[in-house]
């Protein structure tokens, strides 16, 4: 995990009374215009539940609580923003109607609000869109279409529609109404842990930190912001350390909700003044934060949302406590879990892959198996390849997936198949 900007220590811990004004934000959002959203949102967003973490803290060393917006309508935070955005539009453009792009959350929380509020929507989704959030994004009142192989191809043609057709385009993160819905969370924390010494968020294009750190920090300056993004696709590193937006090709990464090229236009601004620092996650990490969460929490959470418990994990001693780590969105395909899940297992020692061959005869497989056996490890599967140029007239390779108990029982197994004559080929 790397630390891309720094600010000097926040002063002592102080109360700050909230005032009836605050100073404008970088783009011209207050506290003011967040308090204004949070009565928009009373009877449509949940204030959702913070949840103590009894193994996080004794970890960090400080008490530690989630914010779950997992738990949100639509099962993540957009639905904030996305219906402050749409109540804001004039009778003209609410006839109009909306058209958003998006992969998951904000194809859900857009087609939530313009259904409560009676306004016509329709959303681009990408073709290889996992299908349980299509459904959903089409449960939820929107008409669903699915154009490009990837997001930027999607988002294209929505703004063609939008062009086309006179329907007002839902930006996902950068707009001033979506950030000063997001920023309803931040007020939520406040009131749910006022001894709150720091905040991590994760972040994408930046819609959703900016407005939690405007909120925080008008009526807290003391209260530490951390923003949080998967390696692969760290976007606001680049842009912070020249001042500005810069466009990167972001990598694979499984925490696709936070999977932005470039940051907002909008939200930088208010990102750049106002959170503190921005730290990046790897993979590993984000499967073993996903993995504690599911375990431990008893949560539900995809990549990008358990990408606050992975910053966590990663370096806990940074942390001063009390924590709200924010768990953004819980939508995640059960066959993309699945695999989370099995690479969160290995990352934590938990898993083992492993290919070896042996002499294809009668009894050979269950000496192998034997050796596992005296070392309690729990075989999952077994695969055989008998047919490959590789092998010899009389060798077969058997590839072995075992569950084991951690890192020491994973050596403790290794060792003991060498030490009884097979060549270990971790897969």
């Amino acid at each position: 995990m790397v630390d891309h900007t720094s600010r000097p220590p926040h002063p002592p811990h102080q109360s700050v009374a909230p005032a009836s004004t605050a100073p404008a934000a970088p783009a011209g959002i207050t506290v003011d215009d967040v308090r204004e959203a949070q009565k928009l949102l009373s009877g449509v967003a949940r204030t959702t539940a913070l949840e103590g973490s009894r193994y996080l803290s004794a970890l960090v060393g400080a008490p530690v609580h989630l914010k779950c917006e997992n738990l949100q309508r639509t099962g993540s935070f957009k639905i904030r923003g996305a219906y402050v955005r749409i109540a804001g539009l004039s009778a003209q453009e609410r006839a109009a109607g909306v058209v958003a792009a998006s992969a998951g959350n904000h194809a859900q929380g857009v087609a939530l609000a313009a259904s409560l509020l009676g306004v016509a929507s329709t959303v681009f989704m990408p073709v290889g869109a996992p299908l349980p959030k299509v459904a959903a994004t089409r449960e939820y009142g929107a008409e669903v279409r699915l154009h490009g192989q990837v997001v930027d191809e999607t988002l294209a043609a929505a703004q063609e529609y939008a062009r086309q057709t006179g329907a007002v385009f839902i930006h996902p993160f950068d707009h001033r109404d979506i950030i000063a819905g997001q920023g309803t969370v931040g007020l939520e924390i406040l009131e749910q842990c006022p001894e709150v010494r720091t905040v991590v968020v994760g972040v994408g294009g930046g819609g959703f930190a900016a407005g939690v750190a405007l909120a925080v920090k008008a009526l807290r300056p003391d209260v530490r912001v951390v923003g949080v993004q998967a390696a692969a696709a760290a976007c606001y590193p680049p842009s912070l350390a020249v001042g500005r937006p810069v466009a990167i090709e972001p990598l694979a990464t499984m925490a696709d909700g936070i999977k932005v090229g470039r940051p907002g236009d909008v939200p930088f601004g208010i990102v750049r003044e106002l959170v503190d620092e921005v730290r990046t996650v790897t993979e590993d990490e984000l499967s073993a934060a996903l993995l504690l969460c599911l375990e431990r929490a008893k949560l539900v959470v995809e990549p990008a949302g358990a990408s606050p418990v992975a910053a966590l994990l990663s370096a806990p001693g940074s942390f001063e406590g009390p924590v709200v780590a924010v768990l953004s969105g819980g939508n995640v395909d059960p066959l993309v879990m699945q695999r989370i899940l099995r690479h969160g297992m290995a990352a934590a020692g938990r898993y083992l892959s492993f290919r070896v061959r042996l002499t294809d005869r009668p009894g050979a497989l269950a000496n192998l198996l034997g050796v596992l056996t005296v070392v309690d490890a729990n075989v999952l599967d077994v695969g055989h390849v008998r047919i490959d140029p590789r092998l010899g007239l009389t060798e077969v390779e058997v590839e072995l997936h075992l569950e084991t108990k951690g890192p020491e029982h994973c050596a403790e197994v290794t060792a003991a198949l060498r030490g009884a004559g097979y060549d270990v080929v971790a897969v």
